[in-house]
């Protein structure tokens, strides 16, 4: 409705701010990942994102989920359409269908899924993990040093320097 002639014309309000101090960064994500999401039939992004944990990660390993497809109309029962990297490992995927399907389920608290369907392809690359840190130096004034050296057993020996490297220098930080 527009303003009467006579009334000066007032600047547009902004928009309500509804978050005030700190807020979780899963709650401004879904925002921003429900469009995406939602197109594969993922009403959030939690099935994707939570796949691990939902599932385990010998099994995320190994699978990703595609797309959830439902009945018409419906938002319950749906088939999950699931990426496998081998035959075999469909083959293992059939026998576990109904506890991933349950551990779905239970993670989401409503029957989602009914059923899984499998296609077999490449999954995408996954980053390696960084490599642990070097160990910190055992110190050579340290009486460990004298004891290592008669420890016959070479793996035995690395394996008890870089325990005395971390204990002294957990010490040393104190």
């Amino acid at each position: 409705m527009a303003a009467p002639p006579d009334s000066p014309a007032r600047p547009p309000a902004p928009p309500p701010r509804t978050t005030h101090g700190l807020v979780a960064v899963a709650v401004p994500s879904a925002r921003v990942t429900r469009p995406v999401f939602g197109r594969h039939g993922f009403a959030e992004g939690a099935l994707v994102t939570d796949w691990p944990a939902i599932v385990g990660a010998a099994i995320a390993h190994h699978a990703l989920p595609v797309r959830i497809r439902f009945p018409a109309g419906e938002r319950s029962g749906g088939t999950l359409i699931v990426k496998v990297a081998s035959g075999a490992f469909a083959l293992e995927m059939q026998h576990l269908e109904p506890l991933i399907v349950q551990r779905i389920n239970g993670y989401f608290g409503w029957n989602a899924v009914a059923r899984l369907r499998l296609i077999q392809g490449p999954l995408p690359e996954r980053p390696r993990p960084a490599a642990p840190p070097p160990p910190p130096p055992l110190p050579d004034d340290s009486p460990a040093v004298e004891m290592l050296s008669l420890v016959e057993d070479p793996d035995l020996r690395a394996a008890l320097t870089r325990l005395g490297g971390h204990i002294a220098a957990r010490n040393r930080s104190k």
